[in-house]
């Protein structure tokens, strides 16, 4: 029996408030569950991605893709938005019109000032989707 396609997982910052906003929201809306989630920090994120492909991410979102591929920063952001209900698909069509530099820009900026919110609990550990 095929068990199904491997899911999106998305790793995240397990300090950060809006690392944990972000996924809360993800969680919320992905209606066929096809994300997983784990902490940068956590055995999940070391044993699922390489350590030459750990090595350049940034410490706030990654993803790792069904097909294997490492996003971060505005990609991994547009990736995930695009495995969402509507009308989130949409959204990423319009912002993959916006050049990377300028999205990684954005992106940046909003890393750098992330830390100001404290992280609050994320979903029970019952739900299935959130690994260690």
């Amino acid at each position: 029996m095929n068990p199904g396609p491997e899911p999106t997982r998305v790793f995240y910052d397990g300090g950060c408030g809006l690392c944990h906003g972000a996924v809360r929201f993800a969680a919320r809306r992905d209606t066929l569950r096809r994300l997983r989630f784990a902490p940068l920090d956590g055995p999940t994120f070391r044993r699922t991605v390489p350590a030459e492909a750990r090595r350049d991410l940034p410490d706030s979102l990654v993803v790792l893709t069904a097909e294997g591929a490492v996003l971060s920063r505005s990609e991994a952001i547009l990736h995930l938005l695009g495995r969402l209900g509507s009308p989130w698909p949409a959204v990423v069509v319009a912002l993959a019109w916006v050049p990377v530099p300028l999205r990684d820009g954005v992106y940046r900026l909003v890393a750098r000032l992330r830390r100001r919110r404290e992280a609050c609990a994320l979903i029970a550990p019952g739900d299935g989707r959130f690994e260690p």
